[in-house]
């Protein structure tokens, strides 16, 4: 590949998922998501070491498969999606193993270190050329303003300072 030509390349939503895990009630994992995200690479190599990556997700598709908790999430007390619709990451840096980069929730950027599998590159049935990578990282929730927290009776914190964040995500080549 010629080092001046940079290939684009998009996510395929229908194949990635976006997903966060974090502690409830010091005893279990609850899961969630965001349904609608968007993003792309732009590279000039294929081994997509120091590609540039960029990626949003919008606040108002979390989904945690229980409607009080994610309009919660949505209110002010976590997201505050009217006044921040989206969360967004950019790459600073790729070395085929880390990715290093500044994501923005709320309206507070704070830089965060992913790890990251490569995949690979395969053509599919349909002639189209897609690019497989596995993110995987770590934000305390309260660095970016997300503080409400109750505690039980029991003294338990209900959620978690710590949210895992997992990315699964299948790019086309435009």
């Amino acid at each position: 590949m010629d080092k001046n030509t940079k290939t684009i390349w998009s996510i395929d939503g229908t194949h990635s998922e976006i997903n966060f895990k974090v502690k409830h009630m010091m005893i279990s994992t609850v899961t969630g998501s965001f349904d609608k995200f968007d993003g792309k690479v732009e590279t000039s190599n294929g081994d997509f070491k120091n590609a540039n990556f960029t990626f949003s997700a919008e606040i108002d598709s979390v989904n945690t498969n229980n409607k009080d908790r994610d309009n919660h999430l949505k209110s002010d007390d976590f997201f505050g999606a009217e006044k921040n619709p989206k969360l967004t990451f950019i790459s600073k840096s790729f070395d085929g193993n880390k990715m290093i980069g500044d994501i923005t929730i709320k309206g507070i950027t704070k830089e965060i270190t992913l790890d990251t599998e490569y995949n690979g590159t395969a053509v599919d049935p349909y002639g189209q050329t897609k690019a497989g990578f596995e993110f995987e990282g770590q934000i305390n929730r309260k660095d970016f303003d997300l503080t409400w927290n109750a505690v039980t009776e029991a003294g338990n914190v209900v959620v978690s300072d710590k949210v895992k964040l997992i990315a699964s995500l299948q790019f086309i080549k435009q």
